[in-house]
């Protein structure tokens, strides 16, 4: 069967403007994504200064934070260390059940572990949330940036049973020391935060139903 022209027409006009929807959607989506830059493997503090020097601090100046900084950070959380894809937090049957956010004044974002990126989530500053969400820690909103780690227990839990929740816990527990060692590290300072509802900062955060919020870190420099 063949089209007449007025049809011809028509469907020509579909074609081109869904062809341009598609290619606005394609654009945006990649406006979305930050390549971050290669973390450094060798830096000015030994690890044993980095421990010795480690302290919870609760007040941050106003300084930004580098890209470079957010990218060793998230490095230490989460990254990818080899060729075999394993991280640099070790993890119950290399099943890797963390995801990571950062909030910032420009945003909420997600790492993106594979090729070491970021996804922005939301363009709104939202600190101030996460901190009321945190029952009002002030310098929750106040740091440069905040890392939250997040879990889903499932991943674990469908091969360890009920033992999968703390083998999890205890991921968590590795992942944030990288965090708070190497921000001693880059000249930084942190404090580990576990006192929130986590309803709201899963609100806040925008996360999916299978992500708990377990871990907020605030970073940045020492006022």
């Amino acid at each position: 069967m063949f089209l007449t022209d007025r049809k011809e027409g028509l469907f020509l006009r579909f074609v081109t403007v869904l062809g341009f929807l598609l290619m606005s959607y394609q654009a945006y989506g990649e406006m979305d994504i930050i390549e971050l830059p290669r973390p450094k493997l060798k830096g000015k503090v030994s690890l044993e200064e980095a421990i010795s020097s480690r302290r919870s601090v609760r007040s941050y100046s106003e300084r930004e934070l580098t890209m470079n900084d957010i990218s060793q950070l998230l490095w230490a959380s989460q990254g990818i260390t080899d060729e075999k894809g394993l991280r640099a937090a070790p993890s119950a049957g290399a099943l890797y059940p963390l995801e990571i956010y950062i909030a910032k004044k420009d945003g909420i974002f997600y790492y993106l572990t594979d090729r070491h990126r970021l996804k922005k989530i939301s363009g709104k500053d939202k600190r101030s949330d996460l901190a009321r969400a945190a029952w009002n820690q002030r310098y929750i909103g106040e740091a440069p940036i905040d890392i939250v780690i997040c879990a889903v227990y499932k991943r674990v839990m469908s091969r360890y049973g009920e033992r999968g929740i703390r083998y999890t816990d205890i991921e968590v527990g590795h992942s944030a020391e990288n965090v708070h060692l190497e921000a001693v590290a880059l000249g930084l300072s942190s404090v580990p935060v576990g006192a929130f509802d986590d309803k709201e900062v899963s609100g806040v955060l925008g996360l999916p139903e299978e992500e708990t919020p377990v871990y907020i870190i605030p970073v940045g420099y020492r006022k």
